[in-house]
């Protein structure tokens, strides 16, 4: 058997081409791709949707949907050995055992009815004939090197017990079962809080410089390029159009695509101070809103939990203000969102609508001031009713309201051009349009109704960040033409930062700290809003 070449690239790309079936927008996913991945080295794959980042990195895995999308042209070697030739059965012992994936949402990517332990276990008894106890050993082993609590827990627990930062670990807990020679990880840290986020990117380097792996990182956040990235590729429409060290592509870009993208990346220092208005819009005051779970019937069966959603939270939100929401998942951002637009009914406190409680309202007496506060989502595929067409899904909220289908129909298409959308938008259908457009779709359907206030939950972080950097600036331009007041909630506090005229930071439902966004990022008091900011990806790269 030859000797690997120590010198040479561990994994080695050239001249790839990955076909797309007849129809589709063009006729390759990946075109004329070259590059390289050595021992020890982190190498970021960058690029918005659709630019052929997980086309790629499922070629080498061998993971295409074949035969409607093939390799068509190129090589992929590996070690020495031709990834695009290699027998199938040859291609099984390779993944999983020499190269191994980390993937997006770890909730899909695991399965729902086996246990964590279980799920490590397969992997190690596919590639080997260990016995079952130094197997079950070996899963506590991993579930320690990957710094979860409490493996002997971890192990009997499934998916669903676990947070989403929890799932992430166990899954790269499972890509490093047979201590793999490549680690492709494709965004592994996009639907993550920024905590979680910084602790999961800590342990890929450490586990990357333990093991001697080279890691192939998939991802759109600059700031985590900035963090661990040794080299860069961008890629755009199935092209590399550039590639260096991180310095050379972060600072000194030279492609027109990378400067925009860097341009589109929101800075972590403040605009200069608007003049806002001292009139409160909205106030709430001591909210409380309290789940529980558990008990059984009758009492019996499980300890009854209990959840604090949102413990006593107290804001206020002045006329023609961006007051930002931020903290990580199950701090109560959206439970307190949900409240304000009475989604959910909270168990007390007072919700302050010129001088209107809206809290004990009940269905008829709340309708006069539905449209007064509208929400615009998270998740623009799940908001929109994929079997009406945009044009009904926007005119369907002044209808119900009593205006005339004529009028509701014209007040659609009015929006649809204020959020830039061209008019044939209106009879087409939500999966015709990109996420960027579907977001657009749904804060027209939401200023359909001439709301004044607007409360916005996490609306830019499922989108790339050029179509992320389009939406905030339309959402500036819309408060300010319409003199909107906006509560925004997220996590990203690069967004935070560009956006909001004051925080108020969230943990554990209950509001830690608040003040203008200034104030805030430049000497913030409380330590957990001190540990968020430091915990930002990128924290000391400033693209110019």
């Amino acid at each position: 058997m030859s000797t690997v070449d120590q010198s040479a690239p561990l994994l080695d790309i050239r001249n790839l081409y990955v076909q797309l079936p007849r129809g589709a927008e063009r006729t390759h996913a990946v075109e004329d791709v070259s590059y390289t991945l050595n021992n020890n080295e982190i190498l970021c794959v960058v690029g918005e949707s659709g630019s052929g980042k997980s086309i790629t990195a499922r070629a080498i895995m061998g993971l295409l949907p074949a035969p409607h999308v093939v390799v068509d042209k190129g090589s992929i070697d590996f070690n020495g050995e031709s990834l695009t030739t290699v027998k199938e059965a040859r291609m099984r012992e390779i993944r999983g055992g020499e190269i191994s994936m980390i993937f997006q949402e770890p909730m899909t990517a695991l399965n729902p009815v086996m246990t964590i332990g279980k799920q490590i276990d397969e992997v190690i008894r596919f590639h080997t004939k260990t016995r079952k106890k130094h197997r079950r050993q070996r899963a506590i082993d991993l579930i320690n090197s990957v710094h979860l609590p409490d493996p002997e827990h971890i192990i009997k627990a499934y998916p669903h017990e676990l947070s989403g930062g929890q799932r992430q670990r166990a899954m790269i807990a499972m890509a490093l079962a047979m201590e793999p020679k490549i680690l492709i990880a494709d965004e592994p840290t996009t639907a993550l809080d920024v905590t979680t986020q910084a602790q999961i990117l800590r342990l890929i380097k450490e586990l990357q410089q333990s093991h001697d792996t080279g890691v192939l990182f998939i991802t759109h956040d600059f700031g985590v390029v900035a963090d661990i990235a040794d080299r860069v590729a961008v890629m755009q429409h199935g092209k590399i159009v550039e590639i260096g060290t991180t310095d050379q592509v972060l600072n000194h870009p030279q492609h027109p695509y990378t400067q925009a993208l860097m341009r589109a990346v929101p800075s972590l220092t403040p605009p200069a101070v608007r003049q806002i208005s001292t009139d409160t819009e909205l106030s709430v005051n001591a909210l409380t809103k309290t789940y529980k779970s558990g008990g059984g019937w009758f009492g019996l069966g499980a300890k009854e939990r209990i959840v604090h959603a949102a413990d006593d939270v107290s804001i206020t939100l002045h006329k023609g203000e961006t007051l930002g929401i931020v903290g990580e998942s199950g701090s109560g951002k959206s439970t307190l969102a949900r409240c304000i637009v009475r989604l959910v009914n909270a168990d007390k406190g007072e919700i302050l609508y010129q001088g209107v409680d809206l809290r004990p309202l009940n269905r008829k007496e709340m309708r006069p001031y539905r449209s007064k506060i509208q929400m615009v989502f998270q998740d623009p595929f799940a908001s929109l009713n994929p079997r009406s067409k945009v044009g009904r899904i926007i005119a369907d909220g002044p209808r119900v309201l009593g205006v005339e289908s004529t009028e509701a129909d014209k007040r659609a298409r009015e929006m649809l051009e204020l959020v830039g959308l061209d008019a044939r938008a209106f009879d087409r259908f939500p999966h015709e349009f990109s996420g960027g457009q579907r977001q657009r779709i749904g804060i027209a359907r939401a200023l359909a109704l001439e709301p004044e206030i607007l409360v916005a939950d996490e609306p830019v972080s499922a989108l790339d960040v050029s179509i992320q950097a389009q939406i905030l600036e339309l959402l500036a331009d819309i408060r300010e033409r319409l003199q909107l007041s906006m509560v925004f909630i997220t996590h990203d506090l690069r967004v935070a930062a560009q956006v909001c005229d004051r925080i108020a930071v969230m943990r554990l439902g209950k509001v830690v700290e608040a003040g203008p966004t200034s104030t805030l990022f430049s000497n913030a008091e409380h330590p957990y809003t001190q540990e968020l900011l430091d915990a930002v990806p990128g924290r000391d790269w400033h693209p110019e």
